[in-house]
């Protein structure tokens, strides 16, 4: 049911694919439903669910929530689902939310205040990430780290943020275009690249976003469309790093073989993680993380879990003295 509109507060539709995870479904409705803002709209577009979201839903927001529901008549990815819930999308800002993701209660209204607050050339707004795993238990922050015309830093390999961490403007989407549908990965950070050339952003660095790092199936475990993906984006934006000169060009080329290199790294493609690493510092031979993961895949995965034991170790030990202001 749709809502009549008494506030005056600009419209923001929020972006919802989901697919077959109805407990992570649930929980990310809930925590639009507890946002403190009120002009809120929840688009959640079913990619064939086995069991259809509307169900999975079942009338529990009632009038709580301005919420649709738009079921594919098959599966066709999340992708395709991000994007039909794009054009189905009526407000003036546009936000997203995976299924597996978690909102604070104060992301949107702190988002649409930073719009509110900046120039007509800010077009994206970040926020920063809190990582949990599968039982909750947190692992690490990450924050955006830049704000302004960030074109260029961003194939310097800027921190950013995936697509539950993103806020933008309409008008915007309809200058730039829609995700591209060919990326099985990196889809959020492709976009980043075409939005950074049209729009300026701003940078909330606060962990207003929950992500739910774990063994339930994210496209983060796929080594091979990672590699896919690389090569579709250095054919696509290779040329327009080199722009900026030739150095933001080998960084560009170097980070999207690191980041690959990361991935064969956690799903114990090690020989992968060795060639993508070594692509890596032939074009730059200051991509320091990628000599780690040449030390750590040369160890095997007994390595790896002595590297994971030491991370978890710190980052929980730094979360005790970060963020005391923001609830958890």
């Amino acid at each position: 049911m749709r809502h009549n509109r008494k506030n005056t507060e600009p419209l923001v539709s929020v972006v919802l694919p989901t697919y077959d995870r109805p407990e992570f479904l649930r929980g990310a409705v809930e925590s639009v439903a507890a946002q403190t803002y009120g002009n809120v709209e929840l688009i959640v577009v079913d990619d064939c669910s086995p069991t259809p979201a509307v169900e999975s839903l079942d009338g529990k927001f009632g009038s709580s929530l301005d919420l649709r529901v738009l079921r594919h008549e098959e599966n066709e990815g999340a992708n395709v689902a991000r994007n039909n819930g794009i054009r189905a999308a009526e407000g003036e800002y546009v936000a997203f939310l995976d299924d597996d993701d978690r909102w604070k209660p104060e992301k949107v209204e702190r988002q649409v205040e930073a719009f509110e607050e900046a120039s007509a050339a800010i077009g994206v707004v970040c926020v920063g990430q809190r990582f949990v795993n599968e039982n909750g238990e947190f692992t690490q922050y990450r924050m955006p780290t830049t704000s302004g015309r960030i074109a260029e830093e961003v194939f310097r390999g800027a921190i950013l943020g995936p697509f539950s961490t993103v806020m933008v403007r309409a008008d915007v989407i309809e200058g730039v275009g829609l995700p591209d549908e060919r990326f099985r990965a990196w889809q959020d950070w492709e976009w980043h690249v075409r939005l950074a050339q049209s729009c300026e952003y701003a940078a909330i660095r606060e962990p207003l976003v929950i992500r739910r790092i774990g063994s339930h199936g994210q496209i983060s475990d796929d080594f091979e469309a990672w590699r896919e993906a690389a090569s579709l984006y250095l054919g696509k934006h290779r040329s327009v790093a080199a722009e900026y000169g030739r150095a933001v060009e080998r960084q560009a080329v170097a980070g999207a073989y690191a980041s690959v290199a990361s991935v064969a790294l956690v799903t114990g493609h090690y020989r992968g993680c060795v060639r993508y690493s070594l692509r890596a510092l032939r074009h730059d031979p200051l991509a320091t993380t990628c000599y780690a993961y040449l030390a750590i895949a040369l160890g095997g995965s007994r390595a790896l879990e002595t590297v994971r034991t030491i991370r978890r170790t710190y980052h929980r030990s730094a979360e005790r003295f970060a963020w005391p202001s923001i609830s958890r």
